[in-house]
This record gives C-alpha cells, structure tokens and sequence, in this order.
C-alpha cells in the first residue's frame, strides 16, 4: 500500500478488483453464515459495550479477526485468513488449531468450529439461528444447502474490503467526537464506522432491544456493503438517524452518488469508486460530504466534535489519504 512500499506497482484492478454480484453470490450467502458462526462466539463471550459494539469483526493483513476474547484465565482469538484460507483459533497459552476455509455446508463449518473450541477448554453456546438474513432461518446445525467457497472471488471482496478500511480509517481519524472504530458487523455483512453527534436521539416507535441500543444517539454512519442482485451489487452507503429535515436533498460527492428513497441512504456504487481515477479520494469526498450533510442540516456542535488534536506527533508520515477541507454549509442543497 502507499507510504509502506506494500503494492508497489500493482494495477488498480487488481487493488479494487471487480465485484460481480450474480459471480459469487452462493459464496457470499455461505461466507455471511461462516462470520456469523464465529461472530455469534463473540457475542456469547465478551462484556457488553454501548451500540453492541463487543460483537463486531475487524479486518487485519489476512482477514478478519474477533480481537482477543476473555475465557477462563486467559484470552482466544479467532481469525480468518482470506490469503491461505483458513480459519485459525490462537489462545494466549500458545494453542492453535487451523480449519481449512473450503467448500463444504454450514452445518459441517458450525460442528467444527464449536469442536475445535472445546477442543481448547472453550465451553460456549450460540443461538444457531442467521440474523438480518430474513429469506432463510435454516440453523446452523441444519444447514446444508449453504456450501459453496470460491476462493478467488473471496479474495477479491476481501481485497475491496482493506482498501475500504484504510480510507475508513482515514476519515474517522480527524473527529474527536465520539466515535465507533472502523469494524465488519456480521449481521449486516458490512464495515462500517459511524459519528455520533453526542445527544440522546429519540426512542424509535416499535423497536427491538437491539434496534434501540443501536440507534439511541444520534449518528451518521458510512459503510461498506455487498449489496443485492437488485441493487447491482456491491455499494457504499451513508445515513443519518434520526434523519434531518432536507438530508436526502443534500448535494453530496461524488456526482453519481444518489439517495435512496427506500433505503433511506445515499449509495455510492462500488464500480464507480473502482473506476475512479482516485478511487481512495473518490471514497472519502463520499465519506466527508454525506457527513458534512448529516451535520450541518442536524446541527451538530461541530466546533466541539471536531476541536484540533492538542499535541502533533513527532513524526508523521505522508498521509496516505488527505482529509478534504469541506466548507460548513456544504451539504445543504
């Protein structure tokens, strides 16, 4: 990547490659069952934070990974590897245990993980049933008519998904206001970060417990989504919640980014990023300019949640992505 000599001389397709959606979409529906096996450990496991945060992935140099998680004494890992594919549970005692990543039903994935986890001391339970993914309730243990893994097109989505974490990173890193780390919700299929504004944001009617713990501030959010076959697939998203008065109005950038109206989110189409003579840049106008929107039509007190940093480093390097400098009323239309 820029600034560490990683990549150098790579072409952009192969740095944002393609992402057909009807090429691996038996792949996708089988890898979102995968992270949600693991994801669910983590939910079972860890201390509860503020928005669930506690149940979320992060992506690494290979993957994805649950962070360390509490048991007993000691702390265990969980990590995909998208480059040997593998699935890899590390423990602070110095045990590791590999699963290969490959073609082959739900059901035999979710028996040995949980095997491999008992295997090590690990005595947990999950609630077997898919979250977010209303088509199909199939169990865990059941389910035997999700099994296909595509390495190549794994790849290339993991591929997209680390260039989107750097310029995620990149654009979470000015605001000193609070704010969620850039992190892989499984439930969603996303890698998303999101800005909060630091008011209470009024009690969604109907809500689930974890619909209002989720939204009980109020935020503008910005992800990184696969998408559907309706959509044309693969897409970034942002949006405001509780929506301000003249959001989905707001001129925003890049020019072929739009509101959707049943969404209720402004998408960017991937390919347009990808194609983009910046695709980096392209990502974090994106970012900037559907948030300065959300902000200023939101009133945000963004004096206080964008304050300078108090001290500089020593060293810096070049910024890999530059923060654009947008005007204040810059997303009102």
């Amino acid at each position: 990547m820029a600034g560490f000599g990683l990549s150098a001389g790579r072409p952009a397709e192969e740095l944002w490659p393609e992402l057909h959606f009807t090429d691996w979409k038996d792949t996708l529906a089988t890898l979102h069952r995968y992270t949600q096996v693991v994801g669910k450990v983590r939910l079972s496991l860890a201390p509860m934070m503020n928005h669930f945060w506690q149940v979320a992935l992060y992506v690494t140099a290979r993957g994805l990974t649950t962070s360390p998680i509490a048991y007993g004494d000691g702390t265990f890992e969980v990590e995909f590897d998208f480059i040997a594919h593998e699935l890899r549970v590390l423990t602070s005692d110095g045990e590791e245990r590999v699963l290969a990543l490959e073609a082959r039903p739900v059901a035999d994935f979710y028996r040995d993980v949980m095997a491999t986890l008992r295997s090590l001391g690990v005595e947990v339970r999950i609630n077997e049933r898919p979250q977010e993914i209303p088509d199909d309730t199939t169990p865990f243990g059941q389910d035997r008519h999700h099994a296909s893994y595509d390495r190549a097109a794994v790849e290339r989505w993991w591929q997209a998904l680390v260039q989107t974490d750097v310029v995620l990173k990149a654009f979470r890193a000015p605001f000193t206001g609070k704010c969620s780390p850039v992190h892989f919700y499984w439930g969603s299929f996303d890698l998303a970060v999101t800005r909060f504004s630091g008011r209470l944001a009024p009690r969604r009617e109907g809500a689930d417990p974890i619909t209002a713990e989720s939204y009980a501030e109020e935020v503008c959010s910005v992800g990184f989504w696969p998408g559907t076959e309706q959509l044309g697939g693969a897409a970034y998203y942002s949006y405001a919640a509780p929506e301000p008065p003249g959001f989905a109005q707001a001129r925003v950038k890049p020019e072929r980014a739009y509101y959707d109206t049943t969404l209720k989110e402004f998408l960017l189409p991937y390919d347009v990023v990808r194609s983009a003579a910046n695709p980096r840049r392209t990502l974090l106008e994106f970012c900037a300019s559907t948030y300065d929107a959300a902000a200023t039509l939101g009133r945000w007190d963004r004096a206080r949640l964008e304050r300078p940093f108090l001290a500089r480093p020593r060293m810096r390097r070049e910024p890999t992505v530059v923060q654009p400098a947008w005007p204040r009323d810059a997303g009102a239309s």
